[in-house]
């Protein structure tokens, strides 16, 4: 792993780019294959270290997969009851949807399982995934109070369904309880005060499963028997696609074609902020994956303009903040961003990175307590920056770096837990 990574400032970005597999997706296309009643072939599978850690749990749980290649896997269905107890501790390394998931999946079991994770997982609040989960009567234990890693789950004769209604929008909290409510008797209601990603429903009905929605909530009743599809192919993930759309949107002279993006609409928030930016984006040749929204988008530079939004869109658009950062930096007038609490409990604390970080570079942002204000300058000067091994940190300083008068990057290979080859793709696509 290196040190540090330098980007070098860029004139121009042309030519297409096949996003990488949707990460959120990746994940429930393993899991939900394991617990089908035949195999299943994954293809355009996020070949990352967050999707990897699903996989080794899986198989940790008694479930072949097949790697194929790099991108494709066959994930032997064992069926829902079908998951053995674990000979090890599970390891989630870095990845809290492979950890929440499981939790769900996990807490109806008649066996005991023990998670871990790195650092990092670590430090991140598991108490709003217990909390319901052991309302429905799953059995689980963890430090500091049932709060943080490590965690045990305990077995479990039989789950009992609810009605929860969450604090907050949370499609991690949302799945698990979902997963969980496949188990119990009754029907299981989740209710939350906005919509979150919806890839959990979604891949529910792909495997034949009927949920019942009702505005912001959605019910699930026992599940007997998921049937799987022969394949499933994963669209490319809009959050590493808005890393692109950012970039080109400010970088003079750039035109990008971005191809097989995922525009599932409880995830196209990054593309609302930047039309109302006046951004200038198009969306072609849109199709359907399974249940999932599929379209090719190209993006132009353009001047753009600041935008205030908030709390109604977060759930849409959480995970591109840091880039959507970079993009406020570069237009005019002042961003207003609120509602983004959530950042403080990511990887890192997302939203004290990204206020020191572009300082360091000469940006005009001030951090709030759920949120940010940026006033747009333009322009940035060349610093060294820290990523906090956090990916999406990492790769919108090298967006603002190559936007500007480039940047050093300390830990920058973390952004191999969603894109592996980012930076090889940068390289690529410069125009100069």
């Amino acid at each position: 792993m290196r040190d540090t990574f330098e980007v070098k400032a860029v004139n121009g970005l042309q030519g297409e780019i096949f996003i990488p597999g949707d990460k959120s997706i990746s994940h429930r296309s393993v899991m939900f294959s394991s617990l089908g009643d035949k195999a299943v072939t994954v293809k355009n599978f996020l070949n990352s270290q967050d999707c990897l850690s699903t996989v080794s749990c899986m198989e940790a749980l008694g479930v072949k997969i097949e790697k194929i290649n790099e991108n494709e896997l066959i994930v032997h269905g064992v069926g829902i009851d079908g998951l053995k107890e674990p000979e090890n501790v599970l390891d989630a390394g870095n990845s809290g949807t492979t950890l929440r998931l499981l939790m769900g999946m996990l807490a109806p079991q008649n066996f005991f399982v023990t998670f871990t994770g790195d650092d990092s997982l670590r430090k991140r609040p598991m108490a709003r995934v217990i909390k319901p989960l052991s309302q429905m009567g799953g059995k689980l234990v963890s430090r500091e109070n049932s709060r943080l890693l490590p965690l045990a789950i305990l077995p479990s004769e039989n789950l009992n369904s609810i009605k929860y209604d969450m604090p907050m929008a949370s499609a991690q909290v949302k799945s698990a309880i979902l997963l969980s409510g496949m188990y119990a008797d009754g029907e299981t209601v989740v209710t939350e005060p906005y919509t979150s990603r919806d890839h959990t429903e979604k891949m529910f009905e792909t495997f034949g499963v009927e949920l019942y929605k009702n505005g912001t909530s959605v019910g699930i009743k026992k599940v007997e028997k998921m049937i799987s599809p022969e394949v499933l192919e994963v669209p490319g993930d809009i959050s590493s696609a808005a890393f692109w759309l950012v970039a080109a949107s400010v970088i003079p002279n750039s035109e990008l074609t971005l191809k097989n993006v995922g525009i599932n609409e409880t995830r196209t928030g990054i593309i609302d902020v930047l039309l109302a930016m006046g951004a200038d984006i198009t969306i072609i040749n849109e199709r359907m994956s399974g249940k999932e929204p599929v379209a090719d988008i190209i993006v132009k530079s353009a001047k753009l303009q600041g935008t205030t939004f908030g709390a109604e869109i977060m759930p849409r658009l959480i995970d591109e903040i840091p880039i959507i950062t970079v993009a406020a930096i570069f237009a005019e007038g002042k961003t207003i961003i609120t509602g983004a609490e959530e950042l403080r409990v990511k990887e890192t604390d997302r939203l004290s990175a990204i206020v020191n970080e572009f300082i360091k570079m000469g940006a005009n942002i001030v951090g709030t307590e759920d949120g940010l204000i940026i006033e747009g300058t333009g322009k940035l000067d060349k610093a060294q920056c820290y990523s906090y091994h956090d990916h999406r940190i990492a790769m919108a300083l090298a967006i603002a770096g190559a936007a500007a008068n480039g940047v050093v990057i300390e830990n920058p290979d973390c952004v191999c837990i969603s894109y592996p080859t980012f930076y090889e793709t940068l390289e690529k696509i410069k125009s100069n």
